[in-house]
């Protein structure tokens, strides 16, 4: 209480405790007492004309305010605290709500919460709510005087970090009320039911789950190739289920977006997966892997970029662990009719253009005739050629490998924050540069530096 004496009466009132004056000349030096501590949160100060005095510093989450009342200290607020921060509030608010668009509806207690205001006031005929005076209680318009914020210590507010502190305070309020619209599935679920097209693995759910791959195909003809090599495979351990198109990008999405978006749904339930959890293993999944099965051109390859996206934003352990690859199928097919009817020889394929530009500029000048099959999706391939894909999946599946550096490649191409580092990243392919496709294993940042920049590339020109 000394020490409140010293903080809220005038600096020529001396204040001394056990013999010795107290080193507080001001309200602000009294301020310092709260916010002197590691983090060195910001502190604007304003006098208000000659009864005003206010500060304004940030909490982490819990409206704090230290106020006095003709140096009487109002530990519970009152009238007075309500009177300087609605002024905040509503221009914070408004600054919030403009950055959040789309998001969760951002409420005027959610930023007081992340306000501390210390006050100094002189009150004409004060009321308090009782004899301890612990709240004012007298109306506004019978104060004697207003305070009223200044534009410049608004702006400092603005700058103070507060609004950012906000964001992320609603992003993460975003992601648990997300966990609880987007109903997490159950790893030991050995049945799942209310998904059309789905074609679940019989073991997905089971003590075995670890053993299961869910194949996601780049919609309907491509599940029918996916279903065709089900035969050669078999069911137990591999799941179909077709996707609707592009998956939305997580990274940027709207909380509107993603809790709206039925697919992510769909797919958080037959993985059995929670948006809330980390894993350090998938035996509490009900699929042990993920393999993406898209068409082999540039939008094909955007969608597995925006699958890597989605479990890299709210998984990224998941990656470490081996948990996607892809079904990689022909671009082009070259080959030399034998003497048999339908015989084929020196049969070749291609992955990608690059590759088949590079092979028919060696092979011009060979005699006798090429023929050649362009694949322009899935869909092209015949239930037998899928067949044939399934019986040598060693050749036609790249599992991806996590190394150092994948993440930041992954947040380069999906961060919209980041539109002149993607700038430099297309401008710095080089031409001819393309995914191995005769390794068993890729990178994710091989993915994005050779085979997703041309999507990128692509975009840019067609747009």
């Amino acid at each position: 209480r000394v020490y409140d004496i010293a903080g809220s009466t005038d600096k020529r009132c001396r204040v001394i405790l056990n013999g010795k004056k107290l080193n507080i000349q001001s309200f602000l030096e009294y301020i310092d007492l709260y916010l002197k501590r590691a983090d060195n949160p910001p502190c604007i100060y304003e006098r208000c004309g000659p009864r005003w005095e206010v500060a304004i510093s940030v909490t982490d989450g819990t409206f704090q305010q230290v106020s006095f009342v003709n140096s009487i200290n109002t530990i519970k607020g009152g009238t007075h605290v309500s009177h300087v921060s609605e002024q905040l509030v509503e221009v914070i608010l408004k600054t919030v709500r403009s950055k959040n668009k789309g998001g969760i509806d951002v409420k005027p207690a959610m930023v007081r919460n992340h306000l501390w205001v210390f006050i100094n006031c002189l009150i004409e005929n004060p009321a308090f709510d009782s004899q301890t005076k612990e709240t004012l209680t007298t109306k506004q318009s019978k104060f004697g005087s207003t305070c009223e914020l200044s534009d410049k210590t608004v702006k400092q507010v603005l700058k103070s970090g507060v609004v950012e502190m906000i964001l992320d305070w609603v992003k993460a309020k975003e992601k648990v009320d997300l966990g609880r619209q987007l109903r997490a599935g159950k790893g030991n679920s050995l049945r799942i039911t209310g998904i059309p097209k789905l074609e679940d693995a019989n073991l997905a759910g089971s003590k075995r789950s670890e053993e299961c791959t869910l194949i996601l195909t780049e919609g309907d003809s491509a599940k029918s190739l996916a279903v065709a090599g089900l035969s050669i495979v078999g069911r137990d351990c591999y799941g179909v289920f077709p996707l609707k198109g592009k998956v939305l990008n997580v990274r940027e999405a709207s909380y509107k977006q993603i809790s709206g978006n039925a697919e992510i749904q769909n797919l958080l339930k037959i993985l059995g997966i929670d948006i809330k959890r980390e894993y350090d293993g998938v035996s509490e999944l009900r699929y042990g892997s993920v393999m993406l099965m898209t068409d082999q051109d540039h939008d094909g390859s955007h969608i597995k970029g925006l699958l890597i996206n989605l479990v890299h934003f709210w998984w990224p352990s998941l990656l470490r662990l081996d948990f996607l690859k892809e079904f990689v199928t022909p671009i082009v097919k070259v080959w030399k009719d034998g003497r048999g009817e339908g015989e084929r020889k020196q049969e070749s394929s291609f992955y990608t253009m690059v590759e088949f530009e590079k092979w028919k500029e060696e092979t011009k000048q060979e005699k006798g005739s090429w023929r050649t099959k362009y694949y322009k999706g899935l869909g092209t391939s015949t239930p037998k050629e899928a067949k044939e894909y399934f019986r040598d999946l060693e050749k036609n599946q790249l599992d991806f490998k996590y190394i150092e550096g994948d993440g930041e490649a992954i947040d380069l191409a999906f961060n919209r924050k980041r539109p002149d580092d993607r700038k430099d990243w297309i401008n710095a392919y080089e031409e001819g540069a393309h995914v191995d496709h005769s390794q068993q294993t890729l990178t994710y940042t091989d993915f994005v530096h050779k085979e997703l920049v041309q999507f990128a590339r692509y975009d840019v020109m067609r747009s």
